[in-house]
């Protein structure tokens, strides 16, 4: 039987993707690279009242995607990443350490950060 490795989130961007090198970048063979930050909301119930947890979960994504979205991902703006995770792994001053990525494979621009009407114009994929 195959694994399964598949993700959907939705969130908002923490900040600007081209504020920083990090951001936003082309690696040694001129692909482009976006790593966004995303808050992610979950309510839980603590005693008789919700609350809101959030995780902040860092989405890579990749080539045309990366560069056509560059100037629409800005902190707050929600969107939807589809993708898979990986994990990174390394060692630092004798201790392993590894984090979890999303490598996304397809973004949809959501609401927030922009009115309805520039939404429509904006959103690359029609949605």
């Amino acid at each position: 039987m195959t694994d399964l490795n598949d993700v959907i989130l939705i969130g908002r961007v923490t900040k600007d993707v081209g504020s920083d090198e990090r951001g936003f970048s082309f690696v040694g063979n001129g692909t482009a690279k976006a790593v966004v930050s995303l808050a992610v909301n979950r309510s839980v119930k603590k005693g008789d009242a919700w609350e809101d947890e959030v995780s902040y979960i860092d989405c890579t994504i990749w080539g045309k995607t990366a560069e056509s979205l560059k100037s629409k991902l800005v902190k707050g703006k929600q969107i939807c990443v589809h993708g898979y995770l990986r994990q990174d792994r390394w060692e630092k001053d004798g201790k392993k350490q590894s984090r979890l990525n999303v490598i996304a494979e397809s973004v949809q621009l959501l609401g927030g950060g922009k009115s309805a009407e520039s939404e429509e114009e904006d959103n690359p994929f029609g949605n």
